[in-house]
């Protein structure tokens, strides 16, 4: 924690993102931060890769495993020679 640079806005996006995954509605976490508009908040979802990732994962066809795609390696080759 030494190295670290923890301020008050740190813990306070911590517990706002602690509370996003935990399924708290956003406009719970928006009063809860003191956000006049929901809009504000809006800011953590755009931000979490977590979220973004679980609802890619809604979309996945049936039969397909999830999981993040890897290119086979004569494709990055190919990209990389452009």
């Amino acid at each position: 924690m030494d190295s670290k640079h923890v301020t008050m806005h740190t813990l306070r996006h911590t517990t706002a993102m602690n509370l996003l995954h935990a399924g708290v509605d956003i406009t719970v976490i928006a009063l809860w931060l003191g956000h006049e508009q929901t809009s504000t908040t809006d800011i953590y979802l755009h931000a979490d890769m977590e979220t973004k990732k679980a609802a890619l994962d809604k979309t996945r066809p049936p039969g397909v495993t999830p999981g993040t795609f890897t290119p086979p390696p004569e494709i990055l080759t190919w990209l990389e020679a452009l």
